[in-house]
């Protein structure tokens, strides 16, 4: 399921979304993953930007910055957009499991702001 971020993104402005890795800990403890690659894709699945699989460097914080043609708008409308993570960990329970995760989040359309900008 999807994380549903509530704070709007702005047309073709800077959009960072910070990105922890827990483990399966009952309470979860934060990781540093060793592997960390994320998508952006709109409604349709089809991938924003060529931003897809985009290497990050692990840690247990990972800053995902969007800017510009990332956050561009095509029409008139707002547009939801779906950050797809994917990461490898190790724990007391294997080595190399596989985490995946999703969140969707707004792009909100900013009057006055050409598209070509």
């Amino acid at each position: 399921m999807a994380i549903t971020l509530t704070t709007n993104a702005c047309e073709r402005g800077t959009y960072i979304i910070l990105a922890t890795c827990y483990d399966e800990s009952t309470p979860p403890v934060a990781i540093t993953p060793l592997t960390f690659t994320w998508t952006l894709v709109d409604e349709y699945n089809k991938v924003i930007n060529s931003r897809e699989n985009v290497a990050a460097t692990p840690s247990t914080s990972i800053a995902i910055v969007l800017t510009g043609a990332d956050l561009a708008i095509d029409g008139n409308q707002n547009k939801t957009v779906h950050l797809g993570v994917e990461a490898t960990y190790n724990s007391t329970y294997g080595t190399g499991l596989f985490l995946t995760g999703s969140a969707k989040f707004t792009i909100e359309q900013i009057m006055g702001v050409p598209a070509s900008s």
